[in-house]
């Protein structure tokens, strides 16, 4: 049985994506008899960077062997030395496990544009190459029991995330209030559309095929948009992010969603909104410098006063985001 893959992706930069994919996977990996894998398929390698070490991420990425990272299980594939090889996971926690970014993915790049329209002539290769993602993905989840896997990509429309994407069942997509996230919406919506009906349109040429390489669907299925990064006057949205933070319903369901336009609906109260999240700026670099979550920050930590506040929030608003996620998803979340 396949693991479900939850992509999180815009391709506007500069929203918290990583962040966002950090912090879910830590509190779903808290929760009783989870297990999930965080995937790092951006090559800039921000999500690996959040959970290792310099000194650890040096071994990895080491000269005189095969990288312990997405590239190295790669590498066999892209050299025709063979298939994708089995993934390196590195174990972060009891029940999170990390597929590791490299820089060297971007290399991987040409490949996927070669083989795009070669999958359409039944180029056996060419499928191999497109499913890669998704088929490492599933081996490292399977091998660690994972129950579900959360992926980081970078923000741009290029041939890594289209590969990427078609290797997920669903998609978050992290927004920020400003006119540049709804441009992205803009861009995203239509070329998720044409590269799901693409590869579905491959992948129906090639289940005549004597072959036993499995495929994914690519069911890239939206479960909502998570606004992040708001900044905040005496509680509410600043003045001149309000104007942008009131269009986003509208951009989601015209342009990702294929719909009609929406009116009377606020991001408040917007089903598709997983969550209105605040920024936590003060304790974002007490976190990094912990290498732990905000809502795992201590004291010792220099958590105190309105920064353990802050803290308790946190985890409400990452539990809540989290639930919703995967029930969205059709996964069943704890109750508390």
């Amino acid at each position: 049985m396949n693991v479900p893959v939850i992509a999180f992706f815009n391709n506007k930069g500069g929203v918290g994506k990583t962040s966002l994919v950090y912090h879910v996977a830590w509190m779903i990996a808290g929760w009783p008899s989870w297990r999930v894998v965080a995937a790092d398929l951006d090559p800039q390698g921000n999500l690996t960077a959040a959970f290792l070490e310099d000194s650890r991420l040096e071994a990895l990425w080491q000269e005189d062997g095969p990288a312990r990272t997405i590239y190295g299980a790669l590498r066999p594939l892209e050299e025709g030395t063979g298939d994708v090889a089995d993934p390196h996971l590195e174990q972060i926690d009891d029940s999170l496990f990390l597929l590791p970014g490299d820089m060297a993915l971007s290399g991987f790049e040409d490949d996927l544009s070669e083989c795009w329209p070669k999958c359409l002539s039944g180029d056996m290769r060419a499928f191999r190459i497109i499913s890669a993602f998704w088929r490492i993905l599933q081996a490292g989840a399977r091998a660690q029991k994972a129950h579900v896997v959360l992926v980081d990509l970078g923000p741009n429309l290029g041939a890594i995330n289209r590969a990427a994407l078609i290797a997920a069942d669903y998609l978050v997509v992290p927004l920020g209030p400003d006119l540049y996230s709804l441009q992205g919406l803009r861009n995203l919506g239509p070329t998720l559309r044409i590269w799901r009906q693409g590869w579905r349109q491959r992948r129906e040429q090639n289940k005549n095929r004597n072959t036993n390489l499995e495929l994914p669907v690519a069911g890239m299925q939206p479960l909502g948009y998570v606004v992040l990064q708001h900044s905040t006057r005496l509680d509410r949205p600043v003045r001149s992010y309000e104007q942008w933070i009131a269009r986003i319903p509208e951009y989601y369901q015209r342009y990702v969603l294929d719909g009609h336009s929406v009116s009377n609906v606020s991001v408040a109260n917007d089903p598709h909104c997983l969550l209105l999240l605040k920024h936590y700026r003060s304790l974002m670099p007490m976190a990094q410098e912990a290498r732990k979550p905000i809502f795992r920050l201590q004291p010792a930590d220099g958590a105190l006063g309105s920064h353990a506040r802050n803290v308790q929030q946190a985890d409400t608003d990452f539990r809540k985001l989290a639930q919703r996620i995967l029930d969205k998803a059709g996964l069943v979340t704890p109750v508390e």
